[in-house]
C-alpha cells in the first residue's frame, strides 16, 4: 500500500463513488483504477491523502472487511 498527498500525481484520474456508499451517504469511498494501482480517497477531502492499493491487496483488502 502506498500514500500520495500530491494532488498533481493524481489530477488525471477517473474517480466514482465504491457502490459500498450509499446513495444519499456523504461519508463515501472514492476509488480510481490504473493499470497497476486501485487508488482510494475520502469523498469529503478529495484534495487530501489517497491510499493506492496493488490489485492483489486491494482484493485481500476488501475479502477481509466482507469477513
Amino acid at each position: 500500500m502506498t500514500a500520495k498527498s500530491s494532488s498533481e500525481d493524481r489530477a488525471e484520474l477517473l474517480w466514482f463513488k465504491s457502490s459500498y456508499s450509499g446513495a444519499n451517504d456523504n461519508d463515501c469511498v472514492e476509488v480510481a483504477v490504473e493499470s497497476r494501482l486501485l487508488h482510494v480517497r475520502d469523498s469529503k477531502d478529495a484534495g487530501g491523502r489517497v491510499l493506492g492499493f496493488a490489485p492483489a491487496a486491494w482484493t485481500r483488502f476488501v475479502a477481509a472487511a466482507r469477513a
